[in-house]
């Protein structure tokens, strides 16, 4: 436990100075930053050589948290995701509170409330959401595992977090789901 208190005080420092982290999360390695923070955000892009306009997930650690960066959330979408089991993304509309880059253009948002005990600590105590894009370049595959990420993701970032190196994350990417008019929605990936 202490390990991991350290990970996130590490951690947090960083996302504060707008650097970039490299992080487990309750999917797969990720790299993250303050998703309000202008110059992280553009790293991250320069970073992962990521087409401009295509948006950021964020994650957040509690359905409570979800309503800083959304208007008009459906009580019926956060029933939903509080009984989900596994990992789920929302792409809800009018996004707010993120950095230019992190929604759409059509200002819709994907968020997902993560369930692992690392990142919704990290959160936590960052009260604010977190950027989460794949460790890998763009158009390239995702690593399942750390050993996996490239030299160049790994020299990219300012900090890597130091748990969970030797883990094979058998998650598979959280199924996606888009929030439509009057509570409906849509699978976008199952």
């Amino acid at each position: 436990m202490e390990l991991i208190q350290h990970e996130i005080e590490k951690s947090i420092e960083v996302l504060k100075k707008g650097g970039l982290i490299l992080y487990p999360t309750d999917t797969i390695w990720g790299i993250g930053c303050d998703a309000a923070n202008q110059r992280a955000v553009d790293k991250i892009y320069k970073l992962k050589q990521r087409i401009e306009g295509k948006s950021l997930l964020i994650l957040v650690d509690s359905l409570e948290m979800v309503r800083n960066y959304v208007n008009d959330v459906d009580e019926r979408i956060l029933d939903l995701v509080s009984g989900y089991n596994r990992p789920l993304t929302v792409i809800y509309p009018n996004a707010r509170n993120v950095a230019r880059g992190v929604a759409a253009k059509d200002k819709s948002i994907g968020i997902r409330v993560v369930k692992d005990d690392f990142c919704k600590a990290l959160i936590g105590k960052f009260k604010k959401a977190i950027v989460s894009t794949s460790a890998n370049f763009s158009g390239e595959p995702a690593p399942v595992f750390f050993n996996q990420i490239s030299e160049g993701i790994k020299n990219g970032v300012d900090y890597i977090v130091n748990l969970y190196h030797d883990r094979v994350n058998e998650m598979k990417p959280s199924r996606i789901i888009r929030v439509k008019d009057h509570g409906d929605f849509e699978v976008v990936r199952s």
